[in-house]
């Protein structure tokens, strides 16, 4: 074998070192944080109005008034990840923790006011997140905090187990093995390996889409969103995890993702990453537009 054959062959195996040392980094550290929520915000960015792309450039000028500056805040993608950054400083920003998520029983009816007293829950956060955003009577750091506030948010209540959990905080507390991969948990494989193997590679999901399609993939509002999620959660990724139905006896804290079921699993991924683009879009163009935002429909 040939010194340039043995080199080529270290070179893929320290490559393919990197890739578990990628997955196996800690869950705050992984997450949408360090891939979907900036795709989220890039696919955003490509379907907003021109105008909406301006005005969201002009506000984060501001966001040197918040006093992070170990947490980056210069683009959409920065305000993307932003709020997971801040978890670093409990004692000023831990209020804000139990705004990323609403989880609630998939064994239960769905009630999108359950889990959210005092507005602490990821639907409630952001509709509250785009008034603030679309009041220009407000200081531009309080309207900065809001856009990343709103756009984190907007990606959080897409992950299924934001929204559906069987008294396992989200499948947090379910131990689960990523094909080869040991020793995850059930919520980190669909927050990290599982998002970045469903958005990467070709065709390209950020991108400008048609009216058609985002007029199939988007529309709705937060209860709308964390409903969708949690039927997920119900529907698919306990049953299919598991092999059984969640509402007959309790499941086994141990599993593992066989590569059939990710392959599964990752379309649907994907299209939570990508409906939570298109609807961030939406709610930026409206937050931007001149007059009232008008109320959430009912639910």
């Amino acid at each position: 074998m040939g010194h340039r054959t043995i080199r080529n062959h270290r070179l893929n195996a320290l490559a393919a070192l990197a890739a578990l040392a990628t997955l196996l980094l800690p869950a705050q550290a992984q997450a949408w944080g360090f891939y979907a929520h900036t795709v989220t915000a890039d696919i955003a960015l490509e379907n907003v109005r021109p105008d909406t792309r301006a005005r969201i450039a002009r506000l984060l000028k501001a966001s040197p008034m918040l006093g992070t500056p170990d947490c980056a805040l210069a683009t959409l993608e920065d305000a993307a990840v932003w709020p997971d950054c801040l978890r670093g400083q409990y004692w000023r920003w831990g209020h804000t923790f139990a705004w990323h998520y609403q989880t609630e029983p998939v064994t239960e009816d769905y009630d999108a006011r359950k889990n959210c007293s005092g507005l602490n829950c990821v639907s409630a956060q952001i509709e509250r997140n785009e008034r603030i955003l679309a009041d220009e009577s407000l200081p531009d750091n309080v309207r900065v905090e809001a856009l990343a506030f709103l756009v984190h948010f907007i990606g959080d209540i897409h992950m299924p187990l934001h929204s559906g959990d069987l008294d396992d905080r989200g499948g947090n507390d379910r131990k689960a093995d990523y094909g080869i991969v040991p020793g995850l948990n059930l919520h980190w494989i669909w927050d990290g390996p599982l998002a970045e193997r469903a958005i990467s590679g070709d065709p390209p999901i950020a991108r400008r889409y048609s009216a058609a399609e985002r007029a199939e993939l988007a529309g709705g509002h937060a209860a709308d969103w964390g409903r969708e999620s949690w039927e997920i959660a119900r529907s698919f990724v306990y049953p299919e995890t598991f092999g059984c139905d969640p509402c007959e006896g309790e499941l086994p804290r141990e599993t593992a993702l066989s590569q059939e079921l990710i392959v599964r699993s990752a379309p649907i991924a994907r299209r939570r990453v990508l409906q939570a683009g298109l609807r961030m879009a939406e709610y930026l163009d409206r937050a931007f537009e001149p007059g009232p935002l008008p109320e959430p429909e009912a639910n």
